[in-house]
């Protein structure tokens, strides 16, 4: 078993675009194509953020990503309350060879923007649920706020009308979502405090409820975050961008979800790569495509 992490890595001018890393034991990560970005957006803002991967269930490789580049100038205010309202989407069958950059429109109308996009394979319905973060001011609202919007797929090409997945007292964002022993956990990040928040629910769109977890709250100044299991420990690792102090991802072993027991990792037990990765998605991948790919963008 191996690991490949899609990211980003700023707003210089080629920072914006798709790059991967991989990795044997999803601690300690090799970047690819050197400083090269492995997809290039020549659509819409022309720039991919908050790239994440997801193997489907039919055999091949979707990537959604946020259509938006900082790099143009036209600044943050008009990224949230005037950005694109779709998604971009590249898909590939052996995680070499790409199709070019299609953006889908999903946000609704008001959204000022649709921002760090995910997805989720549903069993129960058969469809992909996919999620982003949109600015949006309702009718009794003062002002705009960050929500989680969400939308149906079978296909990344079809999408149901979008409608409204979590809303906190405060701006939220940056929400990873998996399946664990029956049940969804979800991390997003709260806007305002600039923390991790975890919760649970029996069904992807139930009642979920919050989990204490002290090491998270405690943890300040961080997006992004990533939760992937690794076989090799038998646990579920949780990466998570420190923004703030520019420190790069941090991973944070779980020792017990449930109980929301995690344990942050010493700087002598990972290394993720030269490159500085921003927000980004992460996949389990056979050694034969581990090293299939490090033969097509040379390390």
């Amino acid at each position: 078993m191996a690991y490949l992490f899609v990211h980003f890595t700023g707003e210089a001018p080629e920072s914006e675009q798709v790059y991967f890393a991989v990795s044997r034991d999803g601690l300690h990560f090799t970047d690819l194509n050197g400083d090269k970005p492995i997809l290039v957006s020549k659509e819409g803002e022309k720039g991919v953020r908050d790239p994440f991967i997801i193997r489907t269930v039919e055999g091949g490789f979707v990537i959604i990503g946020t259509d938006l580049r900082i790099a143009n100038g036209k600044g943050w205010g008009t990224a949230q309350y005037e950005g694109s309202r779709k998604l971009v989407v590249f898909r590939s069958d052996d995680l070499i060879n790409w199709s070019e950059c299609r953006l889908v429109e999903v946000g609704i109308p008001s959204a000022g923007c649709v921002w760090a996009p995910e997805a989720v394979f549903s069993k129960e319905r058969g469809e992909y649920f996919v999620f982003w973060a949109s600015m949006v001011k309702e009718e009794n609202d003062k002002a705009p706020k960050q929500r989680i919007y969400a939308s149906w797929t079978k296909d990344f090409e079809a999408f149901s009308a979008p409608f409204k997945y979590i809303e906190h007292d405060n701006h939220v964002i940056d929400t990873d979502i998996i399946c664990a022993d029956g049940r969804y956990y979800r991390f997003s990040k709260d806007e305002t405090t600039k923390v991790i928040k975890l919760d649970c629910a029996e069904e992807l769109t139930g009642t979920y409820t919050d989990i204490e977890c002290p090491v998270l709250d405690g943890l300040f100044g961080v997006e992004g975050p990533e939760c992937y299991y690794i076989s090799e420990l038998g646990k579920w690792c949780l990466i998570v961008d420190r923004f703030a102090t520019n420190g790069g991802y941090l991973p944070i072993i779980c020792e017990d979800l449930a109980k929301g027991d995690l344990r942050i990792l010493d700087d002598a037990d990972f290394d993720m790569g030269k490159r500085k990765k921003r927000h980004g998605g992460m996949i389990p991948i056979t050694d034969e495509e581990y090293e299939r790919l490090v033969n097509a963008f040379a390390i």
